[in-house]
């Protein structure tokens, strides 16, 4: 009889015998949907599935796993499988010929094709084998769906063996019931893994999160533990993609966007508009502009766009609970339908929500993993064109911009990803919502899309205003980084002035700005909450409102009640998501315009030097050069025609911002050429005339990336005098160098620099006046055995820049510089011959010098003379470098004086561990203290956190008995086709609706104030910490790190931790509000809620142990990359010269992919959670389900139907409360890192109150030192050795001693840098230990070796404190010889000084710092080797000025050159930080002691 029906039209399979398969109490489907539809659809999905799968498996090989008994045992299944769909097909035919009655070809052409599929299912175990697959996601549903089918023609054929009328044919059941079991050892098998190493393909194994997640619960995760990253995901794999599609874009615009350039002459306001202009303004040639969304488009979009696909089935998806919902409520109100219905809806119910959850993590994860590619791939972009980037190009972007785009703008992209689909899946979700609730209650729905439309223009008002708050708050965050990045640079500057509050006070005024413009946007999104939270009420509404009340026969029965409520509940994620999406776009579109324009930025010609290996004699030639920094500029060096031979020595000569370093930089090609040409022959070496360190060992700075050739290295360090550092240092060459060569004096820096380029070993080197910083002996030294005609470089050729006037007899060739061009040019014996300006200025020089100190240092000798007048120099020009680098002289001997007369050190010495300075940032492990939590909720306010706590629940209890009250109006009786009390229940659902609103608006406005409180009083008082921090506390800590804290740190504590509260704290209150409803709905779930309730709080502790480690080691790995971009910003000069760029490269990259690594296993640890978590939800629903089906009797169909629609919600809830849980733990974590300084060592305290001293102290200057030792750290012993001497008032004193004798190490002391070990220093009696620091700092003066500015007017830079009147700053500026120079210039006195006082020479610079004393004028001045790097007339300058203006004051000199100190009244002789001799210069002459050895070694008697 079914044998006969199959030959029927397939149609019919699915609509005969309803009787049969739904209005019955023992439901069966027919025996033909049984052998087509049942039997067909695995096989239609796995060869659907299969030439995809195929492909993909073919593109992406994860290796090779060897034959094992798994895979055997899965391949031998899938055999057996085969051969029993053949037999099958055999005994079909063999029935044909010997039966009476001929099968249907159905039971032939079935079995063929499920036997053809099981044949490809195992092929496909063998493939996936071949390219590595562990675990198979498309063979687990494969056989998941194969073996449900097969599960409901199971029950069939066992219902019929029980009926006894059916006849059963035994072969076909036994072939069946063998294949059944198949089926279960296929199913069984396939949830097995292939085990080879779990690092190779980590997002394919759930088992190796559970390993993770098991050991990050039982003690805290290290980075040891951590996965490496999939090749996919890697650095090496993502940037050069993007990198790549950019240069097309820009290739095919064929232009690149240069931003518009305000001339030098503008005041900051101009420049600080620059890049808001930039962003705002329409500019005429948009059409060419390079898309680089585009191109983030094509390179991550075909990955990107799996997660669209999965986003339709789960929106899809969404809407069968509501549907399942209106089942269900029918099923309730007939009785008379079968109770098996219930249970079907109950089971369908739970699957839909499992696949539902499975197949949203799935769209989570595809989101996530293309979220860190991109972030991945922005950071390398930035840090390649970083490299590259013009100089011109390089004066619009500072420091603090460029890492707001790798920290903030990256991240920006990273969060939009996850959400971008909404854009498209919101209004997809609203439609399908309408549509529904259209065949659900008719037209009243326009109502609903009514208040929608309206809201539309309220939201879209809001985004515009955000926005521009958005462009003002970054553009005060790029300027609050910018000053903390200049004052960190400077912070021993800000020290000895004690200008710490001035410029605290300014970071705060920036921070002010920001706060009001964060304040701003807190109010609009309160009011965007309230119109998120009312408006699905509003709609819901009026919707009802309409429904109700144009026709008095339309109830509002709980089906259309609760269905509609349950789809309402849906239009309220993609209405309450959009607004957030369009705002996070509208942030993440002003980062996008950031990173294309500063990725459209110029680049460096590659072309303007020539690199042919060419058969000339020439080494370098230039002709008829003509270069510039800008091409909007006029020139800098001009007419340049010169011809270097190979193997000789040049020597750059000429005054102050003549173009000596220019034309290096011209040869580097860091400059545009705009006319003639530039060859070079052979490899370059560079040595800038600031020192470029690096934050490694001092090994790895000289090596530089080479390989290690050991007498080579140590010939190198020998000859740059570098042997008896070594000796000093508490590691030998492993010493670790601190940030920008902290704990190197400026000499050995220098020295340091130029071993790199030695070791390089290259054909041309540059040396861009390398012995300016060193002393006079030591700069013999190097000259003899470097680069002299007997030194290392003898064979290469050198063009050396100097003012050494010494060396200039043995140069091969001399070039005379004068404003950009060279003037003279020839050996220095031709030049003296032909009597030009060379000659001249030879002998004014002598002239002069000889003049003024003929009576003190009876120089006779006229080269001698000229030696010593040899100065330093720096040029305006050297743009490259960005902030003026730490040259921390004080440290000359910083961690190490001692080590000389103690030979314990040198042992001590090769320990590396001993050469440490710096400190990695550490994560802390564990729970996040209480005390963290407390200090956030103190730094808001108790009173704060009470309102908004108790404006939370109100809002949670009305809106609970919002809808308990919708229940019992859809249970009031109909009487006579109307409900009676229709107008009283729905003014009260009304009114309840609107205080929900009320309380969430204030709600809102409450936490936003409590959230900007407490950002201003942590950041305020992490600033104040870090002010408060000893020096030694920033030679320790890597400025990255304190730059993260305060960029990324202070970004989560203004604008995450806020709304991540305000979203637990709504999920919290809707888990409960929904538990408490579905009790009291179906008390009997109070049996499992428990149980789940206990599994829930495990799995959540389980997560949150390993979640908020793997976010602690996140944060800890991200503040290298900035640490390493900031050094590669100051250094790329010289990166680029030895052509090491692939290698920093190289190690960004690694930086980057070490921080990926731990935000990896976060991705895979969420949806991990999430899944178990959302089973948890599901597990409630179905129960919720269950029992109501259970109780059906006694339960009113508008409880059952609220009961259901809040458990609906319950998964979400649940999964989104231990998301934000852990958020909320891992975000906190900031405030942690945050408070973290207030617990470090602290300098003394800055002012005492009182104030003891007497006013206009000190009066003298009389300095009493007495038994003074001071030690750098607890674990060295002292720099400075039971100094005594005394100082009358008034004296000159020069302080001299070798490198490391503690020269400095004593005005440190002085200036209580460094407190005293023992013994007391007195000015005028007063005991300096028992003074506030400021109170001391302020009173004593000093011009430091490194003239350090900061961005901001002249005037600032002179008088932070506004204390002077402009009278006595312009008095200064005249005695400093500035007066001229600064009423030049267009703003006077408010001329902007750029990052670093760059756009001054660092002469002018140098007599700025003199001016800060003049003003000053206290009775005692220090100058710690203050005219060490100016050229000879600055110096000139400071001498006469510090003789004339500090006649009556004590003054005490470090100085390296000794002709400076002749004319003082006593010298102080230091060794190994003790005192040697203490006279005036003649009698320690007449003494014949170490000062007359340094004398007569410098030529001077």
């Amino acid at each position: 009889m079914f044998l006969k029906k199959c030959k029927a039209p397939f149609v019919l399979f699915f609509l005969q015998d309803w009787n049969r398969t739904w209005y019955t109490n023992n439901p069966d489907f027919t025996q033909c949907f049984q052998n087509t539809v049942l039997v067909w659809l695995p096989c239609l999905y796995l060869w659907m599935c299969a030439p995809i799968y195929l492909i993909y498996l073919r593109s992406h090989d994860h290796g090779y796993i060897c034959m094992s008994h798994l895979n055997k045992a899965k391949t031998a299944v899938g055999l057996l499988l085969w051969i029993i769909c053949w037999s099958d097909v055999f005994y079909s035919f063999w029935e044909r010929s010997h039966g009476s009655s001929v099968p249907s070809p159905v039971h032939l052409v079935s079995p063929t094709f499920l036997g053809l599929t099981m044949l490809l299912a195992t092929l496909v175990i063998q493939y996936e084998r071949m390219k590595g697959v562990q675990s198979s996601g498309v063979m687990l549903i494969f056989w998941l769906l194969a073996l449900l089918c097969a599960t409901v023609t199971f029950r069939s054929k066992i219902l019929q063996a029980l009926d006894q009328a059916v006849f059963c044919d035994v072969f076909l059941y036994t072939t069946f019931y063998t294949y059944y079991a198949l089926l279960l050892v296929a199913l069984f098998l396939s949830c097995l893994t292939d085990h080879h190493d779990p690092s190779v393909c980590v997002s394919d194994c759930t088992s190796t999160s559970f390993v993770m997640m098991v050991m990050g619960y039982k003690r805290p995760l290290e980075e040891k533990d951590l996965w490496s990253l999939n090749p996919e995901d890697c650095s090496q794999r993502v940037v050069p993609q993007l990198v790549c599609r950019w240069n097309t874009e820009c290739q095919k615009r064929k232009m690149l966007y240069s931003p518009k350039r305000v001339p030098q002459s503008e005041s900051k306001e101009g420049q600080a508009v620059e890049e808001t202009e930039i962003l705002l303004v329409k500019s005429p040639h948009k059409a060419k502009e390079p898309s680089l969304f585009w191109a983030l488009c094509l390179t991550f979009g075909p990955y990107f766009f799996i997660s669209c696909l999965y986003k339709i089935i789960q929106d899809i998806l969404m809407f069968v609970g509501p549907e399942i919902l209106r089942l269900l409520i029918r099923f309730i109100n007939d009785s008379s339908a079968p109770s098996w219905q219930g249970f079907f809806y109950t089971a369908l119910l739970f699957i839909s929500t499992c696949v539902q959850s499975l197949i949203l993590q799935r769209y989570f994860h595809v989101c996530f993993v293309s979220g860190m590619r991109l972030r991945t791939a922005i950071i390398g972009a930035v840090y390649r064109k970083a490299l590259v980037i013009s100089s011109a190009a390089r004066r619009t972007s500072t420091v603090g911009e460029i890492v707001n785009l790798m920290s903030v703008d990256a991240q920006r992209f990273m969060d939009l990803i996850t959400y971008i689909n909404m854009i498209w899946s919101a209004p997809l979700q609203v439609v399908l919502a309408l549509y529904f609730l259209w065949q659900n209650l008719g037209p009243s729905v326009l109502a609903g899309v009514a208040v929608m439309v309206l809201m539309v223009p309220v939201n879209a008002v809001i985004a515009m205003k955000t926005k521009t708050y958005q462009v003002a708050q970054m553009k005060s965050k790029d300027n609050r980084i910018k000053l903390m990045n200049e004052m960190l640079n400077g912070i021993k500057v800000l020290k000895l002035y004690a200008w710490e509050l001035a410029f605290k006070d300014k970071v705060s005024e920036i921070r002010e700005s920001e706060l009001r413009v964060l304040k701003k946007a807190a109010y609009l999104a309160a009011v965007s909450t309230f119109t998120w939270v009312c408006a699905p009420f509003l709609v819901a509404l009026s919707t009802f409102t309409v429904y109700v009340l144009i026709d008095e026969h339309n109830v509002l029965d709980a089906q259309k009640a609760f269905v509609s409520l349950a789809l309402f509940n849906i239009l309220r994620f993609p209405l309450n998501m959009l607004p957030m999406v369009i705002s996070s776009m509208v942030q993440a579109s002003v980062s996008l315009k950031r990173l294309r324009v500063f990725l459209s930025h110029e680049e460096l010609q590659e072309d303007s030097v020539e690199h042919k290996a060419v058969a000339t004699p020439y080494s370098i030639s230039i002709v008829d050069g003509v270069f510039s920094w800008s091409r909007t500029e006029s020139p800098t060096l001009k007419k340049l025609n010169v011809s270097i031979p190979e193997g000789s020595l040049v020597a750059i000569v000429g005054h102050v911002g003549s173009g000596k370093s220019s034309l290096l930089s011209a040869l580097l090609g860091e400059m545009d050429k705009l006319e003639g040409s530039v060859a070079v022959k052979g490899l370059v070496a560079y040595v800038p005339q600031q020192a470029w360190i690096q934050n490694s060992t001092l090994k790895d700075n000289i090596m530089f990336g080479q390989e290690r050739r050991e007498a080579w290295y140590q010939h190198v360090v020998e000859a740059c005098a570098l042997q008896p550092d070594l000796e000093i240092l508490p590691a030998g060459d492993e010493t670790e160098i601190g940030e920008k060569g902290v704990n190197l004096s400026g000499g050995q820096k220098q020295r340091v620099s130029l071993a790199r380029a030695v070791y390089c070993d290259r054909a041309v080197y540059l040396l861009d006046d390398p012995l300016s910083a060193v002393d006079a002996h030591v700069g013999k030294h190097i000259f003899d055995q470097v680069i002299g005609k007997h030194g290392l470089l003898k064979d290469k050729t050198r063009v050396l820049v100097t003012h050494g006037l010494s060396y200039l007899p043995q140069a091969d060739l001399i070039l005379v510089m004068v404003e950009g061009e060279i003037t003279e040019m020839g050996s220095y014996q031709q030049l003296m011959d032909t009597e030009g300006a060379f000659a001249e200025f030879l002998r004014t020089y002598t002239a002069v010098e000889h003049t003024d100190n003929d009576g003190e240092t009876h120089c006779t000798s006229h080269a001698t003379m000229i030696f010593y007048l040899s100065r330093g120099n720096f040029n305006i020009q050297q743009i490259n470098v960005v902030i003026t680098t730490r040259r921390d002289v004080s440290s000359v001997s910083k961690l190490s004086q001692t080590g000389k007369e103690n030979m314990v050190l040198n042992k001590r010495a090769k320990n590396p561990e001993v050469g440490k300075l710096t400190e990695a940032d550490k994560a802390s492990t564990g729970k996040v203290k209480l005390s963290v939590f407390w200090a956030y909720l103190k730094a808001i306010g108790v009173l704060l956190s009470c309102i908004s706590l108790l404006l939370f629940l109100t809002h949670h209890l009305v809106s609970l008995y919002s809808n308990y009250w919708l229940s019992l109006w859809t249970d009031d009786p109909v009487v006579n086709g109307t409900q009676p009390y229709r107008q009283m229940r729905l003014g009260v659902y009304g009114a309840l609706g609107l205080s929900q609103g009320v309380a969430i608006f204030g709600y809102s406005i409450a936490m936003s104030i409590g959230g900007i409180l407490a950002s201003r009083s942590l950041h305020q008082s992490m600033l104040y910490d870090v002010l408060r921090s000893p020096m030694s506390f920033f030679e320790r800590t890597p400025s990255g790190n304190l730059v993260n804290r305060f960029a990324k740190e202070i970004d989560t504590i203004d604008s995450v931790i806020p709304s991540i509260i305000k979203m637990f704290m709504g999920s919290m209150f809707n888990v409960l509000g929904a538990c408490v409803v579905i009790l009291i709905a179906t008390p009997l779930v109070a049996i499992i809620i428990p149980f789940l309730g206990l599994l829930y709080f495990f799995v959540q502790r389980f997560y949150v142990a390993s979640s908020r480690q793997l976010k602690r080691l996140e944060s800890v790995s991200r503040s290298p990359i900035y640490t390493h971009f900031n050094e590669t910003l100051l250094g790329t000069s010289v990166i680029r010269a030895f052509g090491e760029q692939q290698r920093f490269i190289r190690e960004s990259d690694l930086r980057v992919d070490n921080n990926q690594k731990a935000y990896y296993p976060s991705i895979v640890a969420n949806r991990w959670l999430a899944v178990r978590l959302e089973f948890v939800g599901n597990i409630i629903v179905s129960f919720a389900a269950l029992f109501a089906v259970i109780a059906r009797e006694r339960l009113s169909p508008g409880i059952m139907g609220l009961a259901i629609s809040y458990a609906l919600q319950l998964t979400a809830s649940l999964t989104w409360l231990v998301r934000m849980s852990s958020d909320v733990e891992t975000n906190i974590v900031a405030v942690e890192r945050v408070k973290e300084y207030r617990d470090t060592e602290k300098e003394a305290e800055w002012k005492h109150k009182p104030s003891s001293l007497p006013a206009g102290w000190p009066t003298e200057g009389c300095i009493d030192i007495r038994g003074f030792s001071l030690r750098y750290r607890h674990d060295l012993d002292p720099a400075i050795r039971n100094i005594t001497i005394r100082i009358n008032g008034g004296e000159k004193v020069g302080i001299v001693g070798r490198t490391g004798a503690g020269k400095s190490s004593l005005t440190l002391g002085l200036f209580r840098i460094i407190e005293a070990a023992e013994g007391h220093i007195l000015i005028d009696g007063v005991d300096i230990a028992q003074l506030g620091l400021h109170d001391l700092r302020s009173r004593i003066t000093i011009i430091p070796q490194d003239p350090v500015l900061f961005s901001g007017s002249l005037r600032m830079n002179l008088d932070p404190f506004d204390s002077y009147s402009d009278e006595d700053i312009w008095r200064a500026l005249e005695y400093s010889h500035l007066k001229n120079f600064v009423s030049a210039l267009p703003n006077k006195l408010s001329h902007e000084c750029s990052e670093g006082g760059e756009n001054l020479s660092v002469g002018q610079r140098q007599l700025l710092c003199l001016a800060r004393a003049l003003l000053r004028k206290t009775k005692v001045l220090v100058l710690d080797e203050a005219t060490a790097a100016v050229d000879m007339e600055t110096d000139n300058l400071i001498q006469s000025t510090i003789r004339s203006q500090f006649e009556d004051c004590t003054v005490l000199t470090i100085a390296h050159r000794l002709n400076t100190i002749m004319d003082y009244t006593r010298v102080l002789v230091l060794d190994k930080g003790e005192t040697t001799e203490f006279d005036s210069p003649s009698n320690l002459i007449a003494q014949r002691g170490a000062f007359y050895k340094m004398v007569k070694d410098a030529g001077l008697v």
